[in-house]
């Protein structure tokens, strides 16, 4: 292991020059077939719940299972399936999180074609992919050791206990084993609720509106103890001020009827009200835009820090480009994708956004306005969304909070020169849109080359890899969105996108950014006191972008992540260690609740669209249908002993992952 923050003398677990099967046609197909999964269940999963879960681990369990019944394979070839594969799902991800808002925009609705969403996908996608190629040396291997990459090392982690079999793959499909037996007990049994609430006061009280909640899944527990205490830390404590001060703050302060007119400018309706808490609502109308400010300006500050290095990898690289044919063979774990390639490429890209025919740009010249929107924007963010991977992870980036930055200064360009117009509408939502994809693919991208850097994979195939697996699962997200919208329709409705059964959250609240920024109505201030909020964070020696991230997600997510690093603190404490190594016990372990969890959220997906779409299970749904704690225990399970059965089980998740966390392992 090199020292922290000295990436270049780092050896992998492949060495440089050895030549080991990669990028092989076994490979590629098996992580296309990955991707396009991934990819559907995504676009399922987000448009129900607004959430998503991490692909790249348990591709790699996968990959390594399926070659084990198929064949040998070799280490690289796993990664080359898990680098494919994951695009599918990030893609995915940045579609449904920003594309359908346009069937809530003026005229949107004509661009809601399968060719718009396909090139949406496909040109956002690979522009994540381009932009990330100069900064790979900057920040993944430069800041080794400095950033985590949580996810990316848990992969790694995966492959090598694949290659290595023996007690370290034991560790990790231990992890996978009982995080997916957790998963199918509560996600798909439901003999407990998935989200436990330890605290909450109502909106009279003296300190109203207080709510301390917790998911108690064991992703976000192997998460937090794979990024360690210290960050852990930094991001609950956003979470904190966000739930247990703004909130009550707001609630004691402003009036019920001004808050009711906020959510109705917001476009919420009386029926999301009445399953939604009080603190929600002021989440919802205040805090969130709060979070999204504090973001903005963390991702700023955090620019400027990079700035340098990432000017020196630029560099870097065009020396490498300018070198020609004739220069000395490069080193194979240095070869990337040449400067020719990224520049050439995006710049082809940036012009096709705006001259394409159907395409939401206005008249050319003035849709240029548009592509330099989106490579500004794009490039901001895919660097500021690769450092967020690397502190706390693929899961928790925070990408629709980027993505209402973007859409906050594009509007705020169209405002300026006049663009104010109804058909300017889609135009920003696609810059959104774009730049979102970019981002959440380089999160993944991030995460995967972190996971090649370890094992020792050459970046260009790495890179190819991606490009692939971005255009094969973009053939199938715009048709699983179709699918989906005619299958949840209901009588009277045109869409079933935005209706009760899909309610696409993110592209709602897309949407509704756009028509009040260019309306010129959107609440400015409190995204203001975000921005000040995240300088306060910086200039008290935090880091600014995770407690950032920590202000904007719910604490319902950060709280588990937090436990999860104490555990990590507690386990190094009993095993006398400050710190662990990449393939400690702890850490093997926890990878495989990351894995299992994963597995276990698309599973549960899966499960509700079979029933859904194959058994035409409406009320009860399959899964309430499945549901043993509804049917034998209602009052226990959603009373206040539903909240201690939800602790007692997610503590003696921690016990033992602090029980093999203190393990030795054995090659």
């Amino acid at each position: 292991m090199s020292a922290p923050g000295i990436g270049q003398d780092f050896k992998p677990y492949i060495a440089a020059d050895a030549e080991v099967p990669e990028f092989t046609l076994k490979a590629v197909l098996l992580g296309s077939l990955f991707g396009i999964i991934f990819g559907a269940a995504t676009v399922y999963l987000a448009l129900r719940a607004g959430l998503t879960v991490s692909a790249s681990v348990p591709i790699a369990v996968l990959s390594i299972a399926v070659f084990k019944k198929l064949g040998n394979s070799t280490i690289l070839e796993n990664n080359i399936v898990q680098t494919i594969g994951s695009a599918g799902e990030s893609v995915a991800a940045g579609v449904v999180f920003t594309v359908p808002a346009l069937l809530f925009l003026s005229n949107g609705a004509d661009y809601f074609k399968y060719s718009v969403i396909f090139l949406l996908a496909a040109i956002g996608g690979t522009l994540g992919v381009l932009f990330m190629i100069p900064l790979r040396r900057a920040l993944i291997v430069k800041e080794h050791g400095n950033l985590k990459y949580p996810e990316g090392v848990a992969c790694a982690d995966v492959l090598i206990a694949g290659e290595k079999g023996g007690n370290l793959a034991k560790m990790v499909f231990a992890g996978v084993g009982i995080s997916m037996l957790y998963k199918f007990l509560y996600g798909i049994l439901g003999l407990w609720r998935e989200t436990g609430t330890w605290f909450r006061t109502g909106k009279d009280g003296k300190i109203p509106d207080a709510t301390l909640s917790c998911d108690v899944t064991p992703e976000y527990l192997g998460l937090g103890y794979i990024i360690g205490p210290k960050i852990a830390s930094e991001l609950a404590s956003g979470g904190v001020l966000s739930w247990l001060a703004l909130i009550p703050l707001i609630s004691i302060f402003v009036p019920e009827q001004r808050l009711v007119d906020s959510l109705a400018q917001l476009g919420y309706s009386e029926g999301w009200k009445a399953t939604h808490t009080h603190a929600q609502w002021i989440y919802y109308a205040y805090v969130r835009y709060i979070g999204a400010g504090a973001v903005a300006c963390a991702g700023v500050m955090t620019l400027l820090k990079t700035l340098p290095t990432i000017v020196g990898a630029f560099r870097e690289s065009v020396k490498t480009f300018g070198a020609g044919a004739g220069a000395a063979k490069k080193i194979r774990t240095e070869d990337d994708l040449g400067m020719g390639i990224v520049v050439g490429g995006s710049i082809v890209l940036a012009l096709l956004i705006a001259i394409l025919p159907g395409f939401p740009h206005g008249p050319f010249p003035g849709s240029l306005v548009m592509s330099l929107l989106v490579v500004v924007f794009g490039f901001f963010f895919v660097t500021v969304s690769s450092r967020i991977v690397g502190i706390i992870g693929t899961s928790s980036n925070p990408i629709s909070g980027m993505t209402i930055a973007t859409l906050m200064g594009t509007c705020v360009v169209f405002v300026l020169i006049g663009r104010t117009g109804d058909v300017y509408q889609s135009v920003a939502l696609c810059v959104g849109a774009l730049v979102c994809i970019a981002a959440a693919n380089a999160g993944a991208t991030s995460q995967d080359l972190k996971t090649g850097f370890l094992v020792g994979a050459t970046p260009r195939r790495q890179q190819i890899g991606f490009i692939i697996g971005v255009l094969v699962s973009t053939l199938v997200i715009g048709g699983t969105l179709f699918l989906l919208d005619t299958t949840y329709r209901e009588v009277g409705q045109a869409h079933g996108i935005g209706g009760a059964r899909l309610a696409a959250p993110q592209a709602t609240l897309m949407a509704t950014i756009i028509k009040g920024l260019l309306a010129q109505n959107l609440p400015w201030a409190p995204v203001l006191v975000g921005v000040f909020l995240a300088f306060m964070a910086q200039m008290a020696g935090a880091h600014a972008l995770s407690w950032a991230v920590g202000a904007y997600l719910p604490l319902s997510t950060t709280f588990p992540i937090f436990i999860g690093g104490m555990m990590k603190g507690l386990a190094d404490r009993m095993r006398s260690k400050k710190d662990e190594s990449e393939l400690s016990s702890g850490m093997l372990y926890s990878t495989g609740l990351v894995a299992g969890g994963s597995l276990g959220g698309v599973l549960i997906a899966f499960v509700a669209f079979f029933g859904d779409r194959f058994l035409h299970m409406e009320k009860p749904t399959l899964l309430e249908k499945l549901d043993l704690g509804e049917a034998f225990y209602p009052a226990l399970k959603n009373g206040i002993p539903g909240e201690v059965l939800c602790a007692v089980v997610f503590a003696g998740l921690c016990f033992l992952l602090v029980k093999n966390a203190r393990k030795d392992l054995e090659a």
